[in-house]
């Protein structure tokens, strides 16, 4: 046993989501204990994402009692049994924890898909568990209490050694947290599925935390003209500071029109991050012809969008999803991108919670009172 681990305290502090209620509880939970594969994590911060939302307000089915939270930044104080641990993933080495968690061993993960590892959305975010199809994580009574990714809302979580990288010394951990969700998530959006390359023109639809993201990703990419819609001026405001080119508000009318009237033929990549009916269809109306959608917003239940099938085939449109990036490897690429200043976390940032307030961060996320990015903060 480490000097670390012997000094681990026995319980933690949690925020639980149980019952039928979207809220938020903080509870006293013992520390999860990390098996072979994985490490334990003292979390510094934890962003709080829309993704979350959809699970507490029951639109993302998921089990209950739970802890959410799957973008993470802290501090490795043990590491399971027998794990093999990868250069820089040691013992006090600081990290960001990524919310796809590959098993490494399915055919999509052999394949390098991370983004589609067969046992992370079959046992993780179906069952809440594991790979071994059980959860780190017990209620005070030792019931069964689901991980949402690795749990994040605590002061302690479990991660898998496949989905941490580390942070390089001097880092600001505290914003860095955001690099495993909407650093990820963006660049696989904007690099892997949207092939942005320098000159592009992109419309990003919906840009609150991860349109943000995306905002930034693709300047980081080269992208030329970014044009940003949404309703809310404050967003659009913030959108224009890190990176966008153009704004469109919504709310003054058409905004399939005013793009083209921005970008005259059209986008060519289009982003979707909203995951509304509505907002899907105006971002395939937005495309000059050839031109890639990219969606990436999580729809409420079985929301469906009606797509036009003619102009898709006669004027050679793209349309495809993306959750996120490929964790073993796009994770230090955001890493990298952030570390040399080319993808600012800490500019995405609007507020900050501690964690006893974490509902209260929820609920300003459903009001739309959170631009950008907020999270939560453990402190000492």
């Amino acid at each position: 046993m480490t000097a670390e681990t012997s000094e681990l305290p026995r319980t933690m502090r949690a925020a639980v989501l149980h019952g039928e209620e979207p809220r938020l509880r903080v509870i006293e939970v013992d520390v999860p204990v990390p098996q072979r594969g994985e490490a334990l994590v003292k979390v510094i911060a934890c962003g709080v994402c829309h993704t979350d939302l959809h699970v507490m307000k029951g639109e993302v089915a998921f089990p209950r009692p739970a802890v959410l939270g799957h973008e993470i930044s802290g501090v490795i104080v043990d590491v399971g049994p027998g794990t093999d641990v990868p250069e820089g993933l040691g013992i006090g080495a600081t990290v960001v924890g990524a919310f796809i968690m590959p098993c490494t061993e399915c055919d999509a993960c052999r394949r390098g898909r991370d983004d589609l590892c067969a046992a992370f959305f079959a046992m993780n975010r179906l069952r809440g568990t594991l790979y071994d199809g059980t959860s780190r994580l017990a209620m005070p009574d030792g019931g069964f209490l689901a991980m949402y990714s690795m749990g994040g809302l605590a002061e302690y979580c479990v991660v898998p050694v496949s989905a941490l990288s580390p942070l390089a010394d001097g880092a600001d951990a505290e914003t860095s947290c955001i690099l495993g969700c909407a650093g990820l998530t963006s660049y696989g959006a904007v690099a892997r599925a949207g092939q942005v390359t320098e000159g592009d023109s992109v419309v990003v639809v919906g840009v609150g935390g991860i349109g943000s993201s995306i905002v930034q990703m693709a300047a980081a990419m080269g992208a030329a003209r970014i044009v940003a819609v949404d309703i809310a001026e404050e967003k659009l405001e913030r959108a224009r500071q890190l990176g966008a080119t153009d704004t469109v508000d919504s709310r003054a009318g058409d905004p399939v029109a005013a793009v083209r009237a921005v970008l005259g033929d059209g986008a060519d990549v289009a982003f979707e991050a909203l995951g509304r009916p509505e907002t899907f269809v105006q971002a395939s109306r937005m495309l000059v012809d050839g031109g890639r959608m990219v969606a990436v917003g999580i729809a409420a239940g079985a929301a469906t969008a009606p797509i036009e099938i003619t102009p898709l085939v006669r004027r050679g449109y793209t349309i495809t999803g993306s959750f996120g990036g490929r964790t073993r490897s796009d994770l230090p690429a955001v890493v990298g991108l952030a570390q040399s200043g080319a993808f600012d976390a800490a500019g995405l940032i609007s507020r900050r919670y501690p964690l006893e307030q974490a509902d209260d961060a929820y609920r300003a996320l459903d009001r739309g009172e959170i631009t950008g990015r907020a999270i939560i903060v453990m402190g000492s």
